[in-house]
């Protein structure tokens, strides 16, 4: 199975690659990325892709299945345009384009709250993006709703870093319907991921239509408990 993974250099498309490559029943990763990964592996297939410009580099995303976990924060992308450019577009564009090349699967990484109604921008937008992959009829589409992401991210983010030391006791707190809202480890997103494409390609039949993974869902397929 050839699995294309979008996000490859973050936190959790990064560990998503890890566990793609140690599967047995996938052959190929496709990570298509702006600056070289100093990851090397024989199943590992680095494309340098200019994201203005994916069109012109359509033929790497024939693949089987596509995992998005490309995301930016407000910060970093400097202004609300630049933000729905890489969360939304450039997004939009890859699905679009692995599905017009035969990919059967999506597996997105997007927000818990995400809603195309929401006052929130970041949830907006998240929301927008899902209904836009909707409209592009994958066989089976995933669509991940975690909370906080805590791990050992490359760049600093002050207030994701204040939150990573007070969720794990706030997390005590979210209970019921409420434990949604926990915080969560990327690995284990990223591991449930893993899990998820590999299967789907197993057992295609048993995979299809929309389906959302929320907290408990995610850690039940990432091994946790």
């Amino acid at each position: 199975m050839k699995v294309m993974v979008l996000g490859a250099t973050g936190l959790t498309g990064g560990k998503v690659v890890e566990n793609l490559l140690v599967k047995p029943e996938i052959s190929t990763v496709v990570a298509p990325v702006r600056h070289a990964m100093t990851l090397e592996h024989p199943k590992l297939d680095q494309r340098l892709l200019d994201f203005d410009a994916m069109e012109a580099q359509a033929q790497i995303f024939q693949v089987d299945a596509l995992v998005c976990c490309l995301g930016t924060t407000l910060k970093k992308a400097g202004s609300k345009d630049a933000f729905r450019k890489v969360d939304y577009h450039y997004a939009l564009n890859a699905a679009r384009l692995a599905r017009k090349a035969g990919a059967k699967t999506l597996i997105l990484m997007s927000a818990v709250g995400a809603s195309s109604d929401s006052p929130v921008f970041y949830s907006r937008v998240k929301g927008e993006l899902e209904e836009a992959v909707r409209a592009l009829e994958f066989p089976y589409l995933v669509i991940y709703h975690p909370s906080l992401l805590l791990g050992q991210r490359k760049e600093n983010r002050t207030a994701e870093s204040l939150g990573m030391a007070v969720m794990p006791y706030a997390n005590r707190a979210l209970v019921g319907p409420l434990r949604k809202y926990r915080a969560i480890e990327a690995k284990r997103v990223a591991a449930a991921m893993a899990s998820e494409v590999a299967t789907s390609g197993q057992n295609p039949a048993e995979h299809e239509g929309v389906v959302i993974r929320e907290y408990n869902d995610i850690l039940t397929m990432g091994n946790g408990d």
